[in-house]
């Protein structure tokens, strides 16, 4: 992929280090680096133009915001052709963050953050169970996260 987009081990390391801390500076991760501010203010914008890069989000402690409930929820569709609509549907249901099209039992992967048990029962009674195309879900809430972490694209020298 790396040389597909012509990136080479600066640009790969700048990603590394910018998702370890994106509020990093230009100039502080320029020194880390051993190149200037400027060198690094131009590749990011390399890599935002090539969208790699997307954006910097906030890392959020949801559970310390009330968000107590994790799940995830396997979706089967009635027909694969169905997937583009059901899933446009489903990305206007605020509670489900992330969305996969996937192989195995379910078509759909979903999974979904809400406030509290009530709050799950109603995304999947009163928002799913609307949706046409939908033939039947099956939901797994989470115990505990354990963990969450990127993957590495810059090994440490």
């Amino acid at each position: 992929m790396s040389s597909k987009l012509n990136l080479d081990k600066l640009d790969l390391q700048i990603i590394q280090e910018m998702m370890q801390d994106a509020e990093i500076s230009y100039a502080d991760l320029g020194k880390k680096l051993f190149v200037s501010g400027g060198t690094i203010h131009v590749r990011i914008k390399k890599l935002e133009e090539l969208r790699i890069v997307k954006g910097k989000r906030l890392s959020v402690d949801l559970k310390s915001l009330g968000y107590d409930v994790i799940a995830f929820i396997g979706v089967y569709l009635e027909k694969s052709s169905l997937y583009d609509s059901v899933a446009k549907e489903l990305q206007k249901i605020p509670q489900i963050v992330r969305l996969n099209y996937t192989t195995g039992n379910y078509s759909m992967f979903a999974e979904i953050i809400c406030k509290d048990i009530q709050e799950l029962r109603f995304v999947l009674h009163d928002e799913l169970q609307k949706i046409k195309g939908i033939e039947r879900t099956e939901t797994f809430i989470s115990l505990e996260e354990s963990f969450v972490r990127n993957v590495v694209v810059a090994r440490p020298e």
